[in-house]
């Protein structure tokens, strides 16, 4: 590679670094706690206990209450409000209902209850409140909603742009050297440079798959929203010209549920979007379905149901930009292959917090070095170190 290649690819490697560095060390260590979530929250004495154990959302057969009766007891507990969501747990009669005091009421004004469905037991309510909450919101969008959430996408194009950049001048740096040379007994630059360089390229595909899915999850909103402009609305061409229906006009859930699981027979039901939001029309029940393998799981495809009639509509696989986002979240934080996934998950992580902190050591150290010095130490191998 020609020093002018070097050179080019050493600018963009710096600028993208220096500029999503801190972004990054705040993603990195907020991850840290939430690829173990379930486990904290378990610790925390947060798990539930239910009447009857394992037998999922599928339906009376099982043991479980109507949908409608769980339904009418969420709306007793909350005089006033009206159905957001309805949400199933295929592994324990978990469920939750969200309410809100509109049908397309904000997340602030939402209010999320969880029930034993074996039971009919409230089994307490999801605040958003605590240090995992707090971490989450964080890592998201850090408090700041949509432009939060794009801005750390900006800084995940970024941190993607160093990778490559990295790799680039990986290869001119390696000439000389064996895989995995680390000279601890030379200056403590090109010790830790060593370490940089040997922990990135460990790490790189994993870094990647990271920083790329970070980057998908960022833009769920838009997503959503597209899927809803343009394939909902087709699917629902029929009632354009029909007002919203009125929470007192939405008829059963069971028969919206039965009428689903004819179109979408084998499937499991993940939750039902209610009238009015973001996830269904102004006139239907939303019933959206994941697969029953490993595979097909994260996959959703949503059954709508008027909500008034309880006739069935329509149903279609969701689009390539939504399975996009559906499978990029299990694999941001490594929550689909059990603890080694997640503990696998977590070493890599604190790979990455170590890269970050010695790439910026590594600048602090000879930030005023020319370019054409740095060039020269990737030509070199770090033997002709930049001087001030």
């Amino acid at each position: 590679m020609k020093s002018s290649s070097i050179r080019a690819w050493y600018v963009v490697h710096k600028w993208t670094s220096l500029v999503c560095t801190l972004f990054l060390l705040m993603l990195c260590i907020t991850g840290l706690p939430l690829i173990f979530k379930d486990e904290i929250d378990r610790l925390g004495g947060k798990s539930l206990q239910f009447g009857m154990p394992g037998v999922g959302s599928s339906g009376t057969a099982h043991g479980l209450l109507p949908l409608d009766t769980m339904m009418a007891k969420a709306l007793a507990a909350r005089p006033g409000e009206v159905p957001l969501f309805m949400a199933f747990d295929n592994d324990q009669p978990s469920m939750t209902i969200t309410t809100g005091p509109r049908p397309n009421s904000p997340g602030s004004e939402m209010t999320i209850q969880v029930f034993d469905r074996s039971t009919g037991r409230l089994l307490g309510k999801e605040d958003g409140s605590g240090v995992m909450a707090f971490l989450l919101k964080l890592h998201t969008d850090m408090f700041l909603g949509l432009p939060g959430m794009l801005f750390l996408g900006a800084m995940g194009v970024l941190f993607t742009a160093a990778l490559v950049s990295g790799v680039v001048l990986y290869a001119p740096f390696m000439r000389k050297l064996a895989f995995g040379t680390l000279r601890t007994s030379r200056s403590a630059r090109l010790k830790w440079l060593d370490y940089h360089n040997l922990l990135g390229i460990v790490a790189l595909a994993w870094m990647t798959v990271v920083g790329v899915t970070g980057v998908i999850n960022t833009l769920e909103k838009p997503i959503n929203a597209l899927w809803q402009r343009n394939e909902l609305a087709e699917m629902t061409r029929q009632y354009a010209d029909k007002g919203a229906l009125p929470p007192a006009r939405y008829g059963s859930l069971d028969k919206a549920m039965a009428e689903a699981r004819k179109v979408l027979p084998g499937n499991n039901p993940q939750f039902i979007g209610f009238p009015g939001g973001r996830f269904s029309s102004k006139h239907h029940y939303a019933v959206f379905f994941q697969g029953d393998t490993p595979l097909t799981e994260r996959l959703l495809t949503p059954a709508l149901i008027d909500a008034e009639t309880g006739a069935f509509t329509a149903a279609r696989t969701m689009p390539w930009y939504n399975k996009s986002l559906s499978l990029s979240r299990p694999l941001h934080f490594g929550d689909y292959g059990g603890l080694p996934l997640k503990l696998l998950w977590a070493v890599l992580d604190l790979f990455t917090i170590v890269i970050l902190i010695t790439g910026l050591y590594l600048w602090l150290g000879k930030r005023r070095a020319s370019s054409a010095a740095h060039v020269r130490e990737v030509e070199t191998g770090g033997i002709a170190v930049p001087a001030e």
